[in-house]
């Protein structure tokens, strides 16, 4: 990242806002300004953004930036320029790394990597316990009053199975307005599991993984969340079942909040039947059924937000007999386009949703400011510009992180992210990542 004598200063001429309204965005001193006379737009690039809509930055909730410990999947800079790619300007990087961010030090560390990178806010996930073992609990405090200031706690990749555990947990945070994010698993239940339960399973000799084992943990974590009067957050959602059970709590007043995935409103388990290592995933594909319930779910308000669950993994970890394979897709590049083929281009959702679902309701469920909001003038420069009439053939040209675990290569999906603005700064331009950014200095 570079320094540059000037702020950056963009005027994107006649763009579609979520809403369908028409207008000229002029990007300076990090946010939006008014465009008015010419001579408040001297100096500025010209954006022609005819035919695309203007959207607030996406923030993820739930992605896997792999630093420290796993840089060879994974860094804080390429994962942030894959993000850039799919229009996120915020994301929030889980806690199991190496070591694994459990105190104030670690999640620190992870701040200072993505202020150094400059292609997206990120805002550290610490972990619930002391290294994920889930035995005791991890530094909440002291991870909350740090310069990371942190608000979102979760183990994933490992449930907080413990009830006595998970209630300590949700009344910690409770005190300074946290959330736990669990990761719905009952561990007994899923011991050796490779893709969901079913006919399908027992025909490919794959140890199932049953929807109860997702849902017995939710309907457990949200009568905790009650009993507590502390704020709960469902990673992952994947079962029908589940969706009933969050609906269920919403309905009782339960503040619990709850995420799908891209890839679990779009592929079923379907895919494990060419043992394509691609397709396993944690939680696992589901069935057709499962996949109309979360669309529902996300269409109707039960499901609050898209996570991309983010996992990239070296390509011999994916490249090898499904057993031995690691579970995970990488999903920032294509988040937004399969969003659009599962419940846009149907009807399901609008552009308005859009904005809320991948880029408001996770800054609020998450406390982060500056993000999320709608794009008015004096508002932070976070934003993206999307070609919705676009459509491509995914392919490996398309990621730009380390990872290329992606489950849609070779598949037609629609959209493109043509230019991310973060802090009024461009991260991507014509589609492409900018390699060297320029952020003015103090």
């Amino acid at each position: 990242m570079t320094e540059s004598a000037t702020t950056q200063r963009f005027l994107i001429r006649g763009a579609t806002l979520a809403d369908g309204a028409r207008t000229d965005l002029l990007l300076a001193d990090g946010r939006i300004a008014a465009p008015g006379s010419d001579a408040s737009s001297a100096g500025a690039t010209v954006i022609d953004a005819d035919g695309l809509i203007a959207l607030p930055g996406l923030v993820d909730l739930h992605a896997h930036l792999r630093e420290p410990g796993f840089e060879q999947s994974e860094t804080v800079l390429t994962g942030t320029r894959a993000a850039a790619a799919g229009g996120f300007t915020a994301v929030f990087p889980m806690a199991n790394t190496s070591p694994v961010a459990d105190t104030a030090g670690v999640v620190e560390q992870v701040l200072r990597l993505g202020e150094a990178a400059g292609y997206a806010t990120v805002q550290p996930i610490g972990a619930v316990t002391v290294g994920l073992a889930g035995e005791r609990l991890a530094e909440l405090g002291a991870m909350a009053d740090s310069r990371a200031k942190v608000r979102v706690f979760s183990d994933d990749g490992k449930c907080v199975s413990d009830p006595l555990l998970m209630r300590r947990a949700l009344e910690y945070v409770k005190a300074f307005g946290g959330v736990i994010a669990q990761h719905a698993q009952e561990p007994r239940l899923t011991e050796g599991a490779q893709m969901n339960e079913g006919a399908l399973s027992g025909e490919l000799g794959l140890t199932g993984w049953p929807a109860v084992a997702e849902e017995s943990i939710i309907a457990r974590d949200v009568l905790l969340a009650e009993h507590v009067g502390s704020r709960l957050h469902v990673c992952h959602v994947s079962t029908a079942g589940s969706v009933d059970v969050i609906r269920w709590a919403k309905a009782r007043g339960v503040d619990v909040t709850a995420e799908v995935t891209p890839h679990h409103l779009l592929l079923t388990e379907e895919l494990a039947s060419g043992y394509d290592a691609r397709y396993k995933v944690n939680p696992p594909l589901r069935r057709a059924e499962d996949v109309e319930a979360l669309r529902a779910g996300l269409a109707d308000g039960t499901i609050d937000i898209v996570a991309t669950d983010h996992a990239p993994h070296p390509v011999e970890s994916k490249d090898c007999e499904w057993d031995a394979a690691a579970f995970g897709m990488v999903g920032l590049e294509s988040a937004l386009s399969v969003v659009q083929a599962s419940v846009v281009d149907n009807g399901l959702l609008g552009w308005t949703d859009i904005a809320r679902v991948l880029s408001a309701a996770p800054a609020r469920i998450g406390r982060l400011d500056g993000h999320g909001l709608p794009l008015e003038t004096g508002a932070p420069a976070e934003l993206f510009l999307y070609d919705p009439a676009a459509s491509r053939e995914f392919s490996t040209r398309d990621l730009a992180g380390k990872g290329v675990n992606s489950p849609y290569l070779s598949m037609t999906l629609p959209g493109r992210v043509v230019a991310t603005f973060h802090r009024g700064y461009a991260t991507v331009l014509d589609g492409t990542v900018v390699e060297e950014l320029e952020v003015a200095r103090g």
